[in-house]
């Protein structure tokens, strides 16, 4: 197939692209290097999987996120395209079949994480490989300038030496000019390159600034005055839990959402909330990647993000259908304090950064030189009570060792059970016959799996085999256990626990490979990202969707007509009709109660956003107030 759309109508079922999208995958088919800015729910992944599904060999995606690799994996599985993933957490028999399928062409989709590409198993076989397509994903990792940093991506480049003539998309939601000319520098872009890069501003999204000494009401007001699925970000695990059991008190169905939770829990919450089974998702900013629903209202934070980058992916997961949506941050003035207080402890000194290492290095007694690649479950409330260390520093302090390229840290990582049969046929029907008792498990794994259990590892559910053999799942582990100990099997079990992962040897803590002045530059840069999430919250005078199109080098003097700036600014201009929506709402409000919904619809205003405005400022007032079920009424004024 030579078309684009026929390739996308077939496998994504989508009737035509979205902005850009045509444009980017002309450029790869020319063989040209290319840089997509498109922000969250733009379709970056189309960009990429549609044009390599057109050329014939393999396609390396390199992504630092492996539940997000897990996730596409399965939905490009779930379409019939045949895809693998290597990262942390893998054994390296399970990585040498996952890139033997590459080789021997069965696989269209290699998606590897930036640590991978180092080892020598993977630069071995890559060269064995024909190789269609590299798509960077979240590309702005390369840069140091960029929010999310990773040292690992430098040595992206070093791949194109081995596949001189592969093209090279990368891909990501946000990226400053700084940023986006350091993704092309670093990843040796070929001159006749290509930039796409979609606008910043959204059309049906309004950006909304609260200051506030009750967030609480103030949430609850955005919840009342815009209907629909929303999703609420909390900086704690604590306060999400804490936030969805007070709104469902008030009968305001809603989820909680973090990385401490277990595999089901995390599933259970989502797939609820997905499904309308739950308005609200109080998280953490571990939810949201790789989630789809375009019908999202609203998004409030909280609290202060760190950065706009992060803040704009976040909001940016409302009004994703085009429908109107709203981003709220509500605030009070502590929180600016708090925010500086958490930039600064993000940035623990280098003694402390050694000292932490080494306590790595006993809690998991490694030997120097040793670990490379390996991975190990990690608790770190059990870590930090051993160490007498606190929690917020241990987190920081991770991150930071994750930063400088010496270990991986995933903080929720899902791993289903796994089996592959070591035994060829032959060998296996011998070993069933002289082992009579695990005979009918094994005829039930050939029923349910076939061959794939010879040719690679299957993901099996130890439950689904109990039921099935009328056995209990300690029985059914206990073979599996026994059949891999025999070496008839390897049986890999579930994992659902935090990873650390040792991306160097181990090295010594006193003579740690630290890069010091980019330690201090990261600080500097994370201290001037915070200035501009602060600048934005207390700017009173400029749209906020020009402030973050400005932030992205987007030049624009537009204003987007719909934030609380832009409304503020109308509403002065429009007294008269302010003045008039106010009286009519009075009017009205004396004749019977109301919610807001039916009171737009009485008065059919031309301008929804000055009438939403105006509603706000009326209850803020205390002219208006909200009754028990949320409908508005006149507070009669004392004389």
């Amino acid at each position: 197939m030579h078309d684009p759309l026929i390739i996308l109508r077939k496998y994504w079922k989508h009737p035509h692209f979205r902005p850009l999208q045509r444009e980017i995958i002309h450029a790869v088919l020319a063989e040209q290097d290319t840089l997509a800015v498109l922000p969250t729910g733009g379709g970056k992944s189309v960009c990429f999987q549609v044009p390599a599904m057109m050329r014939e060999g393999t396609c390396i995606v390199i992504t630092p996120l492996i539940a997000l690799m897990k996730d596409q994996v399965e939905s490009l599985e779930r379409k019939g395209i045949r895809a693998v993933a290597v990262h942390a957490g893998m054994t390296r028999d399970a990585i040498d079949i996952a890139l033997d399928n590459c080789v021997h062409g069965s696989a269209k989709f290699l998606y590897i994480s930036p640590e991978r590409i180092q080892t020598e198993l993977f630069q071995v076989r890559v060269q064995r490989m024909k190789v269609c397509l590299i798509a960077v994903d979240e590309a702005h990792c390369i840069s140091q300038w960029g929010y999310d940093f990773r040292p690992p991506y430098l040595k992206i480049a070093d791949l194109r030496k081995l596949l001189p003539s592969v093209p090279l998309i990368a891909l990501t939601a946000s990226a400053t000019p700084q940023v986006k000319s350091d993704i092309i520098e670093k990843l040796e872009f070929r001159q006749s390159h290509q930039t796409f890069q979609q606008t910043f501003a959204r059309d049906n999204l309004a950006f909304v600034v609260r200051k506030t000494e009750n967030k609480n009401k103030k949430l609850l007001e955005v919840l009342q005055k815009v209907q629909g699925p929303a999703i609420i970000y909390v900086r704690s695990r604590k306060a999400t839990q804490e936030v969805a059991t007070w709104l469902n008190q008030l009968t305001i169905p809603a989820n909680y959402y973090h990385a401490g939770l277990t595999f089901e829990q995390r599933s259970k919450s989502q797939e609820e909330w997905l499904r309308n089974g739950k308005r609200v998702m109080v998280a953490t900013n571990a939810f949201g990647m790789g989630i789809d629903k375009p019908d999202v209202r609203t998004v409030v934070h909280l609290d202060l993000p760190e950065n706009i980058e992060s803040y704009y992916q976040e909001a940016g997961r409302a009004g994703r259908d085009g429908k109107h949506a709203f981003a709220v941050i509500l605030y009070q003035h502590a929180d600016i304090a708090n925010l500086e207080a958490k930039v600064n402890q993000a940035h623990p000194d280098v003694p402390y950064l050694k000292q932490l290492y080494q306590a790595l290095a006993n809690y998991f007694q490694l030997a120097a030189g040793s670990a490379e690649g390996e991975s190990f479950d990690f608790d770190i409330h059990s870590f930090a009570e051993r160490f007498s260390l606190q929690i917020t520093e241990v987190y920081s302090a991770l991150k930071k060792l994750e930063e400088e390229g010496l270990i991986t840290f995933s903080e929720s990582y899902y791993s289903p059970s796994q089996l592959h049969f070591k035994m060829e046929p032959a060998e296996l029907y011998a070993f069933q016959v002289a082992n009579a008792r695990f005979d009918p498990l094994i005829k039930m794994l050939l029923r349910l799996f076939g061959g794939q259990l010879y040719s690679g590892y299957v993901k099996i559910s130890e439950d689904y085999l109990a039921k099935a053999m009328k056995l209990s799942v300690a029985d059914i582990t206990s073979m599996l256990t026994h059949l891999h100990q025999l070496h008839a099997v390897v049986y890999l079990p579930r994992k659902d626990s935090p990873q650390v992962t040792f991306v160097l040897p181990r090295q010594d803590a006193d003579h740690l490979p630290l890069n010091l002045n980019r330690l201090k530059e990261r600080k500097q840069l994370a201290e001037l990202r915070m200035k501009a999430m602060i600048e934005y919250v207390t700017s009173t005078h400029r749209c906020r969707m020009n402030l973050i199109q400005d932030y992205f080098g987007e030049e624009t003097w537009q204003p987007c007509g719909k934030c609380d700036v832009c409304i503020a600014k109308k509403k002065k201009e429009n007294e008269a009709e302010a003045l008039l929506l106010r009286q009519e709402i009075s009017r009205l409000l004396q004749e019977k109660v109301m919610t807001s919904e039916e009171l737009e619809k009485a008065i059919n205003p031309e301008d929804t956003e000055l009438f939403i405005e105006v509603i706000r400022e009326m209850v803020d007032e205390g002219v208006l107030v909200y009754d028990e079920i949320w409908r508005l009424k006149t507070v009669k004024q004392s004389t």
